[in-house]
């Protein structure tokens, strides 16, 4: 996809372009061409430079730990706290993986890091508000926050983080009686100006910026609309000029609107004995061709609408029609026979002998949201079409017809009556003699519209998200214990193999810490509810576990629980941002019950060690066991790689260890 910026050339992807468009300029400005093909993974580049898009990378990948360091030092005040957090992820084999590849993943945790640190910046710059550093650091999670929904949707989840953290503060604010009205009127016009309408100013901003370099027909087009295909360079309808409105005896084709069908479309082949009635197939066809083209007609008259001597006439909403195949001459038609593949649904088929049929070929032709008597706008207008006699609707199951369909899609004829993008098509092709064209681009959609457009097909292609044959996929309850990991490359035992999989020792403490931060935080809440008279200096501990780990933990559940609610197809790779919080929690948490542990033995002489050795203990326990653990770990799973030495490649029993592991 960085290629694709290089090249100019539109594609389509579930994510949003921000991460694709800050690899393609990585390597751009390190000399790479945009000519790599990225079949697989694995592939030689060969001559092609790429070291500055994975540098790229891995510097945002790297950039991780200072972040996770200078937010958990703000938090809790302790340079222990913060240097055990650096370590869990220093010496995490997954964070370092994932970070050393061209992937979005680096840059998504990059900006939720840094969102995450300038919010907890702000916070602290509480006491002095309106001064310089406050609407720095305010502003600066302003645009972390557009930066981490610019590569991925799931930069939501820091934005509600941001978003909940903003309203407490305001609200606290409001209880505050010293303050004026104006004063509180300021602080929420400073919020809604650094935290809505600046990152989403930033946001639209990254979409202009990808509409204006992507200016390119390519392998995208498919998936969007005919109007917004027609501001493409190299599409057939750039620069094209067509009838704008539509009118009988017209020339056209017909492309559903649901992502990834097509055009409606027919042949010279009859279903197959026992598939309905044994009639002509109709069906829809990804791409262009003669067998999509239809002709409208009137649904009680074989006369010629482009005879010269007989005016033009405007297809209308509600009028009753007839599309007959130009190729075949047979009416597009339908009867209470099932559908080939859907069942409850009807056929559909090609009926007639040079237009000649029966009622069944009659529709009702709509156009959503407009009113009985409107005309039909080419490509603008999204239309149904009922039949007359059943009252079905038509419309494209999505389903994969057998060989002797072609493997083209299945179109059936729904008798639910409810609009789903699956029975809403728009006239794309336009051909009429009779009628004057106008140039496509006065009908090419708004920027609101392109926007609109985008964001409704990358939901769908969320949504649509299913695994492929053979492909590891995984649940969330798998994540947090590191149940199993996920292959980046490699098919066969010839090949080399990269497998993603976290470093059990830091993995497993994170999710032990979680239960004994639920824990020890609901004794000092209780303790502190209750109004039980603390030391100041346990007091103190206890605020940072409260309010510090509090924030942690949320955000972990911000960036976990959410995908047990999602429907699309899950990967391992996707809790690596709650894993970041996971980690920031257990290096606060550690180091306030060893601070506790330390003053409750005071009184003893090796008090003051106590939390020196426990510190050291969890960072050599983490750099030490946690490799090795590892590899035996991947070995009982018995997962073969190369291991890259110094000198030579050799075979063995384990994980390629990633630089620095």
């Amino acid at each position: 996809m960085g290629s694709y910026y290089i090249n100019r050339t539109f594609f389509f992807d579930v994510h949003p372009p921000l991460g694709k468009m800050l690899i393609g300029l990585a390597g751009y400005l390190s000399g790479y061409d945009g000519t790599f093909l990225f079949q697989k993974p694995g592939d030689n580049y060969e001559h092609h430079s790429y070291m500055g898009m994975r540098g790229f990378c891995a510097f945002l990948g790297s950039m991780l730990i200072p972040l996770a360091y200078l937010t958990v030092l703000e938090l809790s005040r302790s340079l222990s706290a913060a240097l055990l957090t650096a370590a869990l992820l220093t010496f995490d084999t997954g964070c370092l993986t994932l970070s050393q590849y061209i992937l979005l993943d680096p840059i998504l945790m990059f900006f939720i890091m840094a969102a995450m640190l300038s919010m907890v910046k702000y916070n602290s710059c509480a006491n002095r508000p309106f001064s310089a550093p406050w609407w720095f650091w305010l502003s600066l999670t302003g645009v972390n926050l557009a930066g981490a929904l610019g590569v991925k949707f799931v930069g939501l989840f820091i934005i509600l983080q941001v978003g909940w953290n903003t309203l407490s503060d305001l609200w606290h604010l409001f209880g505050d009686l010293s303050l004026s009205m104006v004063t509180l009127g300021k602080h929420l016009t400073a919020r809604i100006l650094c935290l809505i309408v600046l990152p989403l100013a930033l946001y639209i901003a990254t979409y202009a910026v990808h509409f204006m370099v992507l200016n390119k027909s390519g392998p995208g087009d498919g998936f969007f609309s005919s109007a917004f295909q027609a501001r493409l360079s190299g599409n057939n309808l750039h620069n094209a000029s067509i009838p704008e409105h539509l009118a009988y005896g017209s020339v056209i084709t017909v492309k559903n609107l649901r992502m990834a069908i097509g055009y409606l479309h027919s042949h010279r082949h009859f279903y197959p004995e026992g598939v309905g009635a044994r009639q002509q197939q109709v069906t829809t066809y990804l791409h262009k061709d003669y067998n999509n083209l239809w002709i409208i007609k009137k649904h009680n008259s074989n006369s010629d609408p482009l005879d010269p001597s007989l005016p033009v006439e405007f297809v209308r909403h509600g009028d009753i029609i007839r599309l007959e195949h130009k190729e075949t001459s047979r009416n597009l038609h339908s009867h209470y026979h099932e559908a080939p593949l859907t069942r409850k649904h009807y056929q559909v088929t090609g009926y007639g002998i040079n237009g000649s049929g029966d009622s069944n070929d009659f529709w009702r032709i709509e156009v959503i949201n407009r009113k009985f008597g409107n005309r039909i706008k080419v490509l603008r207008s999204r239309i149904r079409l009922i039949h007359l006699i059943t009252g079905c609707v038509l419309g494209s199951s999505g389903k994969v017809l057998p060989k002797w369909g072609w493997e083209q899609m299945e179109v059936t004829c729904t008798p639910y009556l409810k609009e789903t993008l699956s029975s809403i098509w728009n006239v794309e092709d336009h051909i009429n003699p009779k009628l004057p064209n106008i140039s496509l681009e006065v009908l090419q959609p708004s920027f609101p519209e392109i926007m609109l457009e985008s964001h409704m097909v990358m939901i769908r292609g969320n949504n649509g998200l299913k695994p492929k044959d053979n492909e590891f996929t995984s649940k969330p309850w798998h994540w947090p214990i590191n149940f199993q990991g996920l292959r980046f490359s490699g098919a066969n035992d010839t090949d080399f193999r990269v497998y993603l999989l976290g470093n059990p020792v830091v993995w497993w403490l994170n999710l032990l810490s979680i239960a004994l931060y639920v824990l020890s935080a609901s004794v000092f809440a209780v303790a502190v509810q209750r109004g039980a008279h603390l030391p100041v200096e346990v007091e103190g501990l206890s605020q940072v576990l409260l309010r510090g780990g509090g924030q942690l933990l949320f955000g972990w559940m911000m960036h976990y629980f959410p995908f047990f609610l999602m429907g699309r197809v899950l990967y391992f790779h996707h809790y690596f941002p709650a894993m970041l919080f996971s980690s920031m929690l257990t290096g606060l948490l550690w180091d306030t019950l060893l601070r506790l542990c330390a003053w409750s033995l005071a009184s003893y002489p090796l008090a003051r060690c106590v939390h020196v050795l426990g510190i050291l203990s969890l960072l050599l326990g983490t750099a030490y066991r946690g490799p090795r653990l590892g590899r035996r770990f991947l070995i009982r799973g018995h997962v073969k790689v190369r291991r890259r030495t110094k000198r030579s490649w050799r075979e063995e029993e384990g994980i390629l260890q990633p630089l620095g592991g």
